[in-house]
């Protein structure tokens, strides 16, 4: 049976720690057969919250072997900075040693520090926050640091962004262990009905363009957001919040840097791409899910 071993270091950022954990805890659910385990490399660690934990073994009594996973979540900034971090060479040892066994390595957000000190980066392509991929790639010059990506494997190291990329990265080491139609039904335990991949960059169309405070755009924005499937005419957004369609065009622009179209378009395309990652889906139901009339308008949009 495999091993899910999650070290829980000081100032621990709890949904990265949380998120994995309960992919693994679904997963378990519906009959993974998988031992969910939690050790520390310094005494009562105390999340960036200020929740605290109880009593925790050491990462020195683990018994990992080949085939099994660590997981090292991120952790406050300043902590990873500190020279009490960086002397941390005891665990940082025992991380390669892990690795040099066989045993899957893994971070979510700057937990990719503690695998550079490792020396599990060399070489090897990595992310981490989005706002510390900089910083990751000046401390570690030999690592291929890539910005703009959910989550990445390479040289049997998996790295992923920061917060809630740790549950599209644990989700994507289940389906490589159960396959795509299991984490399928797990996804949608945990209610996560937009599973990303590792191709998908870590700013969202849905978030993207909404640097404004126009609350007549925003309405609009959220409508076709939730109504992709609908025809959502310039006309009838139009109306939606009482402004003449040609005003609505032109505030629209002016607001997000996008036209109506453009943007109906991009997020007809991201969610697209989501359902694609679903087996049980066609072609034609994805298309019409997204408002086209046919596939191959999806597909000419696809091709793009």
């Amino acid at each position: 049976m495999k091993k899910m071993a999650f070290i829980i270091p000081p100032t621990v950022e709890l949904l990265d720690l949380a998120g994995p954990v309960q992919v693994f805890t679904e997963a378990k659910f519906y009959g993974f057969e998988t031992d969910l385990e939690f050790y520390q490399f310094q005494e009562t660690p105390v999340s960036t919250s200020g929740l605290g934990f109880g009593k925790i073994s050491n990462y020195k009594d683990a018994k990992l072997k080949e085939g099994d996973f660590v997981f090292v979540p991120g952790m406050d900034c300043e902590y990873v900075r500190s020279i009490s971090f960086k002397a941390e060479r005891a665990f940082f040892n025992w991380l390669k040693e892990c690795y040099e066994n066989q045993v899957t390595v893994c971070s979510i957000c700057n937990g990719a520090f503690a695998l550079g000190h490792a020396g599990l980066l060399k070489n090897t392509e990595c992310t981490t926050h989005w706002r510390r991929v900089n910083e990751l790639q000046t401390q570690f010059p030999e690592a291929k640091v890539v910005a703009d990506i959910l989550y990445v494997k390479s040289n049997d190291v998996y790295t992923s962004a920061g917060i809630s990329a740790g549950i599209d990265l644990a989700l994507a080491i289940l389906e490589g262990l159960k396959g795509a139609l299991f984490t399928h039904k797990v996804a949608r335990g945990l209610v996560v009905y937009h599973r990303r991949s590792g191709n998908h960059k870590q700013q969202s169309v849905y978030l993207d363009y909404r640097n404004h405070i126009n609350p007549q755009v925003h309405e609009v924005q959220d409508y076709m957001i939730d109504n992709l499937s609908k025809e959502n005419s310039i006309e009838f957004l139009a109306s939606l919040v009482n402004m003449s369609p040609r005003n609505l065009s032109r505030v629209f622009k002016e607001k997000t840097g996008s036209t109506v179209l453009e943007y109906l378009t991009m997020l007809r395309r991201e969610y697209a791409n989501t359902m694609l990652n679903n087996p049980e889906y066609t072609i034609e139901y994805i298309a019409s899910k997204c408002g086209f009339k046919t596939a191959r308008q999806l597909q000419r949009i696809l091709k793009k």
